[in-house]
């Protein structure tokens, strides 16, 4: 217990305020927690390790759970990792129910964090020693098993995958890096834009330009109203928050948030599958998944509790094999690189006092995360009492400014920005979906990387199919995906509008 002489009054003042400072960039649109790690990761050389990590993993935590907010209240997801968010806590919102979802999220949120903790104080050698046994068979199976429940997130099947491909062959646009075992040759784009995408489009940029930008032009386009005082305040006046609305929901918790531990472990599959993946499985065993995307309580109890999951699980593989689980865990290595530290499978038995330090500054995030946003909810739900047309400026000026400044000052980025959203904004016009979209452009270039490599290794396409038991359990799992959307969408379609079923969700 050498360890407690490590926590001082210090440390906890800092996992307070970097959670702090982190809900604050996960509520902004065009902020993230990562921006919110680099930006403080030189403090953390004249802070020490302990209290650097302390200040670190409070803006880490506090920025995962911060992008819910821009999510349910304006539709803009504050992380990738939210992106499911809005599905359901959007329309709840428009419902009058916004300060209800915002509760239920950040009640999902709590227990997605400390599931995953406990997962990662309990098991993590034996998780790690699991992630090892996953080549780059089963990490490509895992982002295909992600990819075919956009049929899940989709109302049509075909235009759905349509959208999904289309995201992902937008999302190869740049150079193959040597780097992961590429040629370096430069695809789909002409010579005169090879400085500007030689790594691909920023995906920050285009996640602001297809959510933000683009909701900007629609209400642009459908004329902003002059709203009543009334009519903003119903955005949180309608049915209260009650805990009742987790009856039931035991199942959905426990298996979302088992999800984005289990994600997180992988390295580099990050957020957004966990949420795509924890959403689309609650959505295919719900009894009544015609719901989702309408404003479904369940819906955002799957997305938060596993976005915020993945906290927890993506420090396994950083702490146990040096590998980050995600962008945000990658610049932590930094800080420990800061302090002459090399994280690695010795790092838990040689540097014990850290470790412990790292669950008690975890703990104390995830509790001051909550209290922070459950009791301070009702000043944050006032954003939406700002008129539109003095939010959706601001809105357009933060966007361009993150876009900005994510990549250290890059106008390309802001051109990026506004093109996607230009892009999305006629999308949807013509019928395009846009989560699958966006969910193809996030997870293409990885699935991309581990299909080469597999193809490399082995020389052939069966071995996606004999490789592994755990291979086949995925393919099960991607085939019962495919299958249950498809038997949903003919069920549907066979009931039509005006079937009673369908309403009662029979």
């Amino acid at each position: 217990m050498e360890f407690l002489s490590l926590l001082t009054p210090q440390f906890f003042v800092l996992v307070a305020g970097g959670t702090m400072v982190g809900i604050l960039f996960g509520a902004i649109p065009g902020m993230t927690a990562t921006m919110a790690v680099a930006v403080c990761l030189p403090l953390t050389y004249s802070l020490g390790l302990v209290d650097g990590l302390a200040l670190l993993l409070g803006l880490y935590v506090g920025g995962i759970s911060g992008g819910l907010v821009p999510a349910i209240l304006l539709n803009i997801p504050g992380t990738p990792s939210s992106i499911t968010t809005t599905f359901d806590g959007y329309p709840m919102t428009q419902k009058g129910e916004g300060e209800r979802a915002l509760k239920l999220a950040i009640y999902a949120s709590l227990f997605g964090g400390l599931f995953s903790l406990a997962v990662l104080y309990l098991f993590a050698p034996a998780l790690a020693d699991f992630a090892i046994k996953f080549s780059y068979i089963e990490k490509f199976l895992i982002i295909l098993l992600a990819l075919t429940v956009m049929a899940a997130l989709s109302s049509s099947l075909i235009v759905g995958i349509f959208s999904g491909v289309l995201g992902i062959f937008i999302s190869l646009v740049g150079t193959y890096p040597t780097s992961v075992g590429g040629n370096g040759e430069v695809r789909l784009m002409p010579e005169a834009l090879i400085p500007y995408l030689e790594s691909g489009f920023a995906l920050l940029p285009v996640l602001i330009g297809v959510f933000g930008v683009a909701a900007i032009l629609a209400e642009a386009a459908q004329g902003v109203r002059e709203e009543t005082a009334a009519d903003r305040l119903r955005l949180t006046t309608g049915k209260p928050f009650s805990l009742s609305l987790f009856r039931g929901q035991g199942v959905n918790l426990v298996r979302s948030a088992s999800i984005g531990t289990f994600v997180g472990i992988l390295p580099g599959v990050g957020g957004s599958a966990a949420s795509v993946l924890s959403y689309s499985q609650e959505k295919n065993f719900s009894r009544n998944p015609e719901q989702f995307g309408k404003g479904a309580p369940a819906g955002v109890i799957a997305s938060e509790s596993a976005n915020n999951g993945l906290t927890g699980g993506a420090l396994v593989p950083l702490l146990s094999l040096g590998i980050p689980g995600d962008s945000t865990t990658a610049i932590l290595i930094g800080a420990f690189a800061l302090q002459g530290i090399q994280v690695g499978p010795l790092f838990i038995g040689e540097n014990p006092q850290i470790w412990n330090s790292m669950i008690v500054a975890l703990l104390a995030a995830n509790a001051v995360m909550f209290l922070m946003m459950y009791f301070a909810i009702r000043h944050l739900a006032r954003l939406v009492l700002i008129p539109k047309y003095v939010l959706y400026p601001i809105i357009l000026m933060m966007s361009v400014v993150g876009a900005y400044t994510i990549n250290y000052g890059i106008m390309f980025d802001v051109w990026t920005l506004l093109l996607f959203g230009v892009l999305a904004f006629v999308g949807q016009k013509l019928g395009l979906e846009v989560a699958p979209f966006i969910i193809g452009f996030i997870l293409g270039p990885a699935a991309e990387i581990y299909f080469v490599k597999s193809i490399e290794s082995f020389g052939t396409l069966t071995i996606f199919f004999t490789k592994s038991p755990i291979a086949m359990v995925l393919w099960v799992l991607i085939a019962l995906s495919v299958g249950l959307s498809i038997y949903l969408a003919r069920r549907a379609a066979g009931r039509g509008p005006d079937d009673p079923a369908a309403e009662r969700g029979a």
